[in-house]
């Protein structure tokens, strides 16, 4: 599978619980076809304190703490440089390089 969609781009979710939202990929799991998107499918992880390595006091990291759940890529398009609407990605070749392409407008992503 090729990576259409990467870490810091924007990206609109088409479906779920979160339909409709934008945020910034923070990462890819090309392996599992997940990706995490900033502030969206939000969890909460119940977590025993437990002193964290390297810090300067012992300072203790528990509780309830929220953070990024996976979504599958199939759930979000990439928002069109343009015009921000949701777009396809298509691949060109040129000169032997590959580059991404908003499919709604032509325009060259990166």
């Amino acid at each position: 599978m090729s990576a259409r969609i990467k870490r810091g781009d924007e990206v609109i979710v088409i479906s779920g619980k979160d339909r409709g939202k934008r945020g910034t990929v923070l990462r890819v799991e090309p392996r599992h076809e997940r990706l995490y998107v900033e502030g969206l499918n939000m969890i909460k992880r119940h977590q025993r304190p437990r002193q964290v390595t390297g810090a300067q006091r012992a300072e203790q990291v528990g509780g309830v703490i929220e953070k990024e759940g996976p979504i599958h890529i199939s759930n979000v398009m990439l928002a069109d440089p343009q015009d921000g609407r949701p777009t396809r990605v298509r691949i060109e070749l040129e000169g032997g390089q590959r580059y991404r392409v908003a499919g709604r407008s032509g325009t060259r992503i990166d």
